[in-house]
């Protein structure tokens, strides 16, 4: 099963948490803190791998979940670290966000991999904290909370050269006499329902892989047929055969049909009119094919060249492999610059990790929320005072009490943080 587009959850794991602990030996006074850190959460991974071809593996996989760091113990011993999920994928993955379809990840290469949800990292226990004022702390810190994604995942294949036309033109045929490529044949329309690789060797030429694409028909790139489905495999290929039947059964006009099938690939990505095609006739072996050829060939300069095929006789099967091998040579990868950047903009980043969010309530009560916040409550743990004072000096030393004086709090005002309740003191 054929199967390009996926869409799933991804979410790595939270890092474990530290814990509080001292030493009970016998002989050994005033042991000190022992309390170890938390392992790190697993991160989940994807790597391209050259012997897939499929996403087949995510499609009944819709939840892909890294485990936990473990909790730190005592005698100063960290907790073991969670592993990480690797997901293999074939080359030419491209992964989306789902909410704003912005590209995480493009992998082309074997064995490329990409970190999409990094693991949290593990807590520290309470012999981190242990000063020369502060010997016997009892406090420790919860792991890092893991990440959460929504991901759309897209398999473009990575052919060097793809065979455009209408239904039945022969572009199965091509690809079975061309290469090891054994496509289901018939004389009937959309016989290709998947686009096929195969491996072009022969000839003397640099061996390429060329795909058979499913057959377009008018409005393709508005969803007719099954074009719309399998355009997107198109954007990577570097040299396009564009193959035109003229045998009279058609019942189709050539050069309407080769103006049609430019017009869906424009209409779906102009960028794909940049790929230079090599214009193929096929079925020339069939009745009255030389006539309709040469009507065909009136529409173009006397320099474009047409190569007439057939099947049948194997004829100018050499030309076209050599005339491909030869534009393989002289186009680069396209999808190595798919992102084209029209004008300069200036982006400024912004460090959501420090985020403080101040609203005001009522005149004398200010609410206290932002990306800092919610990082420093999941490694709180609020079991003693000591906590809930490194908790708020954390936020003080981040710029919390300028941040109030500019949105008008005075000395005495309510400042709520997590539901907790304090005195402004400025």
């Amino acid at each position: 099963m054929f199967i390009d587009e996926v869409n799933i959850v991804v979410r790595s794991g939270k890092g474990g948490d530290g814990i509080v602990s001292f030493r009970r030996e016998k002989h050994v006074p005033l042991g000190g803190p022992n309390g170890g850190d938390g392992g790190k959460g697993g991160s989940v991974i994807f790597e391209a791998d050259e012997g897939m071809s499929t996403l087949m593996d995510l499609k009944f996989q819709k939840h892909v979940f890294a485990k936990s760091g473990e909790n730190g113990k005592t005698k100063n011993m960290r907790g073991k670290d969670a592993e990480d999920v690797i997901i293999k994928v074939p080359l030419g993955t491209t992964i989306y966000e789902a909410e704003t379809n912005l590209v995480i990840a493009d992998l082309v290469t074997h064995g490329q991999s990409e970190v999409i949800a990094r693991g949290g990292n593990g807590g520290r226990g309470n012999a981190t904290f242990a000063t020369s004022k502060n010997k016997a702390p009892r406090i420790q810190e919860n792991g890092e909370q893991g990440v959460e994604l929504n991901l759309h995942i897209e398999l473009k294949l990575l052919a060097d050269v793809g065979i455009v036309g209408f239904p039945s033109v022969g572009k199965s045929t091509l690809i079975t006499i061309l290469s090891n490529s054994r496509p289901k044949i018939a004389d009937y329309p959309f016989t290709t329902l998947i686009p096929n690789l195969g491996v072009v060797s022969r000839f003397n030429v640099k061996p390429f892989v060329l795909a058979d694409m499913p057959g377009l028909i008018e409005g393709a790139s508005q969803g007719q047929g099954l074009g719309i489905q399998f355009l997107k495999h198109i954007e990577r290929t570097r040299v396009l055969i564009h193959m035109v039947d003229m045998s009279e059964e058609s019942l189709r006009d050539p050069y309407n049909d080769y103006m049609v099938i430019n017009k869906e690939l424009e209409e779906y990505n102009p960028r794909l009119l940049d790929r230079p095609q090599v214009i193929v006739a096929s079925k020339m072996d069939t009745d009255h094919a030389k006539e309709r050829l040469e009507a065909f060939k009136k529409h173009f300069d006397e320099d474009t060249l047409i190569i007439p095929i057939s099947a049948m006789t194997n004829d100018n099967l050499d030309k076209l492999v050599y005339r491909v091998g030869q534009l393989l040579e002289e186009t680069p990868f396209f999808y190595k610059d798919e992102v084209v950047i029209d004008e300069y903009v200036e982006y400024t980043f912004k460090d959501l990790d420090s985020e403080i969010i101040i609203e005001k309530t009522s005149d004398s009560r200010f609410e206290v929320s932002g990306k800092l916040v919610e990082n420093l409550l999941n490694k709180s743990n609020f079991m003693s005072d000591e906590a809930v004072t490194i908790f708020l000096t954390k936020l003080r030393k981040a710029g919390l009490d300028a941040k109030l004086r500019e949105a008008g709090a005075k000395e005495g005002d309510t400042i709520v943080i997590a539901g907790d309740e304090y005195d402004f003191i400025d």
